[in-house]
């Protein structure tokens, strides 16, 4: 009786986590007017707020010098690009310097530490930073040229002290884990992140958000000692009340590579898993004025560890209920998880789907079926990086573990399009 019991709690709360999580990650398309909201305004042609763009870059020479000539095309005409480089990096330094060299907004700072990571090279330039916003980039990342204007209006007519736009991985057909990577980014920053604006707490994403300076600096920058600066700078502000505007268009979204390998992308995983770890140990979020606020904080700093834990106790659940004699009742409960599983998937087609109509990318059956069979292997591999990071976490260990670059999205569109018109469609169809 009470293995029964204790099999129906557990089922319960299966369910309920992910079925509000499900409803979360739909939140952008919940209703037309929640999906319109979501979106930049159209600047209106005037300039206002100048911009320090932070480049950091670690071996990542290959990827570095398209970045910037990116960043360089932009329309708006008030921005400096701060290049953070190694003092132990010479390959990437050569190149951040021969940018320096052909442009005057293009500068170098170098970081001396020792030990070295993200939020340490940004607090490096923080000093450096001469404009009114600073904005945050990763050396690979494709820029839009107009994105500068649309923050900058973001800026003015919203009040906003952040603004976090949208990043997209890009390179879906790489491999079955890219395809969903992809997928989970969409979903991220198309849908996710605007929820916890509206409700006050966000977790910012790692690049293409923009704080200004005095704000950033009142915050004393970047945690140097967390793993997850990003999330941590957003509970941090979120806590004092700072305004954080979320803004997606997917003609303005900063697009990015997934990681090359399974293993780059466990350690990435890792890194954000106990990040987050570190950043729920701080507590700030219990400053958050609401319960439901700090709820909220809480349900969100653990998720990567519920969604593993639910990801391998559901099939768990099945098998009880097929081959264990419990009574009906309770083999009706056990399936209920599998239930919003099964509506996940369906809803994870239908996003792909959307995928790939915004982003004008052939979406065909295999990739499909690839989402659907990978699945179970994906939630095998968060579980993983979810014990690692706690493993790690325990043992002290708090190395960055540096994702490689390569530049697999740069060709994305040449090798997707394949004569596909693009079309902007913002309802899964």
């Amino acid at each position: 009786m009470l293995t029964s019991v204790f099999i129906a709690a557990v089922s319960l709360a299966l369910f309920w986590m992910a079925a509000f999580t499900l409803w979360w990650q739909m939140h952008a398309w919940r209703t037309p007017e929640v999906l319109a909201s979501t979106r930049f305004s159209s600047p209106d042609g005037t300039e206002h707020v100048s911009f320090s763009l932070l480049l950091p870059a670690r071996h990542e020479q290959a990827v570095l010098d398209h970045t910037i000539q990116r960043l360089l095309e932009s329309s708006h005409t008030d921005f400096e690009i701060i290049v953070i480089v190694g003092h132990d990096d010479p390959e990437t330094t050569a190149v951040a310097e021969q940018a320096a060299a052909r442009d005057p907004r293009v500068r170098v700072v170098v970081d001396r530490h020792e030990k070295k990571n993200k939020p340490k090279a940004m607090n490096t330039a923080l000093p450096h930073c001469r404009g009114d916003v600073v904005g945050v980039f990763d050396a690979e990342d494709q820029v839009h040229p107009e994105l500068l204007a649309h923050v900058d209006h973001a800026f003015r007519t919203t009040g906003a002290d952040v603004v976090q736009g949208g990043v997209q991985l890009i390179n879906f057909h790489s491999s079955w884990y890219s395809l969903r990577n992809c997928l989970e980014y969409f979903f991220w920053f198309r849908s996710r992140l605007h929820l916890h604006a509206q409700k006050g707490f966000i977790p910012l994403g790692g690049n293409t958000v923009f704080v200004r300076t005095d704000v950033l600096r009142e915050a004393d920058g970047w945690d140097p000692n967390c793993l997850a600066e990003d999330c941590d700078l957003g509970v941090r502000l979120s806590s004092v009340g700072k305004k954080v505007v979320v803004a997606y268009d997917s003609d303005m979204v900063t697009r990015e590579e997934t990681p090359g390998s399974l293993m780059s992308l466990l350690k990435q995983r890792t890194r954000w898993n106990q990040g987050f770890l570190q950043v729920y140990r701080k507590k700030d979020w219990k400053q958050l004025p609401t319960l439901g606020q700090r709820l909220l904080a809480r349900y969100t700093l653990m998720t990567p560890f519920m969604q593993a834990f639910t990801g391998l106790i559901i099939p768990l659940n099945v098998a009880i209920a097929l081959f264990l004699d419990v009574p009906v009742g309770i083999a009706f409960i056990t399936f209920l998880p599998a239930v919003t599983a099964l509506v996940t998937f369906v809803f994870e087609i239908v996003g792909l789907h959307d995928f790939g109509k915004q982003y004008g990318l052939r979406v065909r059956f295999a990739h499909y079926l690839k989402l659907v069979l990978g699945g179970p292997f994906y939630q095998v591999l968060l579980a993983g990086a979810a014990v690692r990071a706690v493993w790690r976490e325990q043992r002290g260990r708090n190395d960055w573990e540096l994702t490689t670059h390569v530049g697999a999205h740069l060709d994305e569109t040449a090798v997707s399009r394949q004569d596909v018109p693009v079309t902007r469609e913002d309802v899964p169809a």
